[in-house]
């Protein structure tokens, strides 16, 4: 049994639908941090995130949304998370910033060099660079934590007219997640895809599975890839 297949609609639910309904001609497929060191298991995470991502076939979804987006013709955008050799000197964090930069996580020579970036933890899956490097998809600046505020996603959203967003990528419970909040809190429609994303398993608990207790509570909707797919292709 996949981590996705345990979200089920209760029979009676207490709450509400949004009446979500996927306009294409405003909406955006938006996936956060689609690179090696989540996705690949020669990714510095993969001890915590992999046996999640295998669970929900995370990277095949992911690379389906990417090509059905790019069939249907509505924006794509990646929110990527980058460090770079003077974020070294944050003097504070928190335990996951702590242990990104512990790992050496998603690190860069530095922000205007490409310089030992392919292949490296920080580079995109290689299996979606067709999609990401089209030089049609927009790859916004890094966000630093977990959600958009430190980054230019919203104000790309914004200039292509986009109201709407589809929302996959990793880590559910921390840059999915942030990203959500935000850009509800900035007056989105968001859709999540479920089994496109994926969380840490830890003694602290299952941050996939807390994350879909949340995605069920905030979320326009909440959707698998098979739905996502199906609603691009009759909308």
């Amino acid at each position: 049994m996949s981590d996705a297949s345990l979200y089920a609609e209760p029979d009676s639910p207490a709450l509400p639908g949004s009446g979500f309904t996927l306009d294409p001609a405003r909406a955006a497929l938006v996936i956060t941090d689609p690179q090696i060191d989540f996705l690949s298991p020669e990714g510095v995470t993969w001890p915590v995130f992999g046996d999640s991502i295998t669970d929900n076939g995370t990277v095949a979804h992911i690379g389906r949304l990417l090509a059905s987006a790019k069939e249907a013709g509505i924006t794509v955008a990646v929110s990527p998370h980058y460090f770079y050799p003077s974020d070294q000197e944050w003097q504070f964090g928190g335990p996951l910033e702590r242990f990104m930069h512990s790992v050496g996580m998603f690190s860069r020579t530095g922000p205007l060099t490409l310089d030992g970036f392919t292949e490296s933890g920080a580079d995109f899956l290689p299996e979606y660079k067709e999609h990401i490097l089209d030089g049609k998809t927009v790859i916004v600046s890094p966000h630093k934590i977990v959600g958009p505020e430190s980054n230019d996603l919203v104000l790309q959203l914004r200039k292509r007219g986009i109201s709407q967003v589809i929302l996959a990528g990793m880590a559910a419970n921390l840059c999915t997640e942030g990203h959500l909040r935000e850009l509800l809190e900035q007056g989105f429609e968001v859709v999540v895809v479920r089994d496109a994303t994926a969380g840490p398993r830890l003694p602290e608990g299952d941050g996939y599975l807390a994350a879909l207790i949340n995605f069920r509570f905030l979320a326009s909707a909440v959707w698998s890839t098979e739905q996502t797919i199906s609603q691009l292709r009759s909308a």
